[in-house]
């Protein structure tokens, strides 16, 4: 009878260790795990200002942007002497990089590759966390995409050897 409660037991730690989260694992999973806040994920907004005239206010955009949250692109441009109005001059191409996006795009261009490719990832990811399982959650990546990842000292020596000019690099230590 010890046994088979033994085996119950283990059969339900093994039952919770496969319960997963809901929704896909981010490409680093970088948390600490250790019940403290995180000091580097809270942003403090701006101080509330007083309006000379209630009437000079926007309207209000419910889930847009508010007049005290942090732009910190437009705060640099701003410091730097700059014009932070042209972060959101139309999202369009500026133009001098119209001969950059035409010479990329010569052979045409996909405009939804972002979404697609990060279909593709996820999917690619899904089907090889299904072996990279472990009770502590760890950060996946790497062992997911070691295949995928280029050893630097083998091809530096392989266009070495090929007579391509390459600069310096530090010495391999592994």
């Amino acid at each position: 009878m010890r046994i088979a409660h033994l085996l119950g037991i283990v059969a339900l730690v093994g039952l919770a260790a496969c319960s997963g989260r809901d929704g896909p694992k981010p490409l680093h999973d970088l948390k600490s795990y250790s019940g403290q806040p995180e000091e580097f994920s809270i942003a403090p907004a701006r101080p509330l200002v007083q309006p000379e005239s209630y009437a000079e206010l926007p309207s209000p955009t419910p889930g847009g942007a508010n007049r005290t949250d942090q732009n910190p692109k437009a705060d640099l441009v701003a410091a730097l002497g700059g014009n932070p109005e042209r972060l959101n001059a139309g999202g369009g191409i500026p133009s001098s990089d119209t001969a950059l996006v035409a010479r990329a795009s010569r052979y045409g261009r996909d405009a939804a590759i972002r979404q697609t490719l990060a279909a593709e990832d996820l999917e690619w990811r899904k089907n090889k966390s299904r072996f990279t399982w472990s009770i502590v959650p760890k950060d996946d990546y790497f062992q997911v995409y070691k295949k995928q990842a280029l050893e630097p000292y083998s091809w530096l020596n392989r266009y070495r050897a090929a007579g391509a000019r390459t600069p310096a690099a530090p010495p391999n230590t592994q």
